[in-house]
């Protein structure tokens, strides 16, 4: 269950309507649709409550148009759950903290954990972490 709670009009005034139709109605945005990520050091966070997610050491180039990860940063809020939707069968990730959409999660990744987060662009933010220097 989610730990915040707002109405989808909260939602709507907070989020851009991209951002609100991915993370609140479970949406996908276009492969290669999101401009890239700096690769300095750094987190990955919800784009609607800020939680962290996703360290830029686990980030990866899977060629499938979105950003990938192999693995969540340890104790973060990511959730998995059953995604039946367009006749397949999927794994949902999603923010533990407020229930965004993040994206999905597949066995085809690399080591070392085999997985492939496949993760909206708009789902996420990246912040640099204070000692970062760009590549």
């Amino acid at each position: 269950m989610s730990k915040i709670t707002k109405t989808d009009e909260q939602w709507r005034q907070e989020l851009d309507a991209e951002t609100y139709r991915v993370t609140r109605e479970h949406g996908t945005e276009r492969a290669f649709s999101h401009p890239g990520f700096p690769k300095s050091e750094g987190l990955f966070t919800c784009a609607c409550c800020g939680a962290a997610l996703f360290t830029q050491e686990s980030k990866y180039e899977s060629g499938c148009g979105w950003p990938s990860f192999y693995a969540p940063k340890p104790d973060a809020p990511v959730a998995e759950s059953r995604d039946t939707t367009f006749g397949m069968v999927r794994t949902e990730v999603h923010c533990e903290e407020c229930g965004a959409h993040l994206g999905h999660v597949f066995p085809d990744g690399p080591a070392p954990t085999g997985m492939r987060y496949c993760i909206n662009g708009v789902s996420i933010r990246f912040t640099p972490s204070e000692n970062a220097t760009e590549n």
